[in-house]
């Protein structure tokens, strides 16, 4: 049994022994134990702040294994982008050149910087340990977020984004940063992209501001713009299930899409329930199709397993999620389908 929690200060050295199992490249988690401690501990400020509206907050969340107390995953929730440190992206747009004279009309992609200062919520940071990405653990620990986020709407902006990784060698290196970021900033993309996450005022004084004419990038580059790596396929894909599209911006490093979905219009947050439980019983997933469950008691905390509704306005869950998630008959939980059904599924 897992379960999803708050990170605490002594997750640190299992969340630094994380990103040394991960390939590297593929998270946007810094491989320093001193920068992971400064986020979890902005985490616990932010979780004990009382927010009346987004402010930036940063709320950093682990994957537990019950049974061995082992940290397995992790995944983060920005409530705003922006603010004091711009959020910045690259927008995809058509630059119109046009002779009449000649007959000539060209529209040219073109990548115009954009600098945002009161931005959307972002969802990232997903890491889940490659021995555990299974039983839908990596679907658990990137949706809870949204029943987490409905939970606590507040805190929150109504717009969500994500930033997906783009394509990278196996050594980590980008072919669009090659053509573009080099040039500028002198350095190799793991580094700009570790400097980024310590503090992003060094691309305001290197980052070019004109617009990039993309046909005049090498092939190479050119051909990655707005694509994922090979192994963020599947996190795409499920995100694209919930609602989210591409909205026609890109990474400014390795020009990766970044997709986006009004909060109150992803999948889960609109089959999200909240009822008290009305009994715990051992309960067959056969029977009743596998929820994301999530209670917020000390803290917020989030499981996969077996809910249903009992006819009386209560809900049925089974003893593991009581269990892993501290609750009991009288206690009011929050829950929803872990996938789609299979008919929303088919919808175009």
């Amino acid at each position: 049994m897992v379960v999803v929690r708050p990170a605490r200060i002594e997750d640190v050295g299992q969340l630094l022994a994380l990103t040394h199992r991960e390939t590297f490249g593929l998270t946007s988690l810094p491989r320093e134990e001193r920068i992971l401690r400064k986020r979890v501990r902005e985490s616990l400020h932010s979780f004990q702040l009382e927010v009346e509206s987004p402010g930036g907050e940063l709320y950093v969340f682990v994957m537990e294994d019950m049974e061995t107390g082992t940290v397995i995953g992790t995944s983060s929730v920005v409530s705003k982008v922006g603010g004091f440190q711009p959020f910045y992206t690259y927008k995809i747009e058509t630059s119109v050149h046009e002779c009449p004279s000649l007959g000539i009309r060209k529209e040219i992609p073109i990548l115009r910087l954009v600098r945002e200062f009161s931005g959307p919520s972002e969802i990232g940071g997903l890491l889940l340990d490659p021995a555990h990405r299974k039983h839908g653990n990596g679907r658990l620990l990137s949706l809870f977020r949204f029943l987490f986020m409905s939970q606590y709407p507040e805190r929150f902006e109504p717009i969500v984004i994500a930033e997906m990784r783009g394509v990278l060698d196996s050594q980590g290196n980008s072919p669009f940063w090659e053509a573009v970021g080099r040039h500028f900033f002198d350095m190799d993309y793991p580094t700009a992209d570790l400097l980024s996450a310590l503090d992003k005022r060094f691309i305001a004084d290197l980052m070019p501001t004109c617009p990039i004419y993309v046909p005049l990038l090498p092939p190479e580059a050119q051909e990655v713009i707005g694509k994922v790596h090979e192994q963020t396929i599947p996190a795409l894909k499920m995100l694209e299930e919930e609602g989210f599209r591409f909205v026609d911006m890109v990474d400014i490093f390795e020009a990766g899409p970044v997709v986006s979905c009004p909060l109150d219009r992803i999948r889960i947050v609109q089959e999200t329930r909240v009822a008290v439980v009305s009994s715990i019983e051992k309960v067959s997933p056969e029977v009743v199709p596998f929820h994301i469950v999530a209670a917020s008691k000390e803290e917020f905390r989030a499981c996969k397993g077996t809910a249903r509704m009992n006819g009386q306005g209560g809900v049925v869950i089974d003893e593991n999620v009581a269990r892993a998630l501290s609750v009991q008959a009288g206690d009011q939980v929050r829950f929803a389908p872990l996938r789609p059904s299979r008919k929303e599924k088919e919808q175009p």
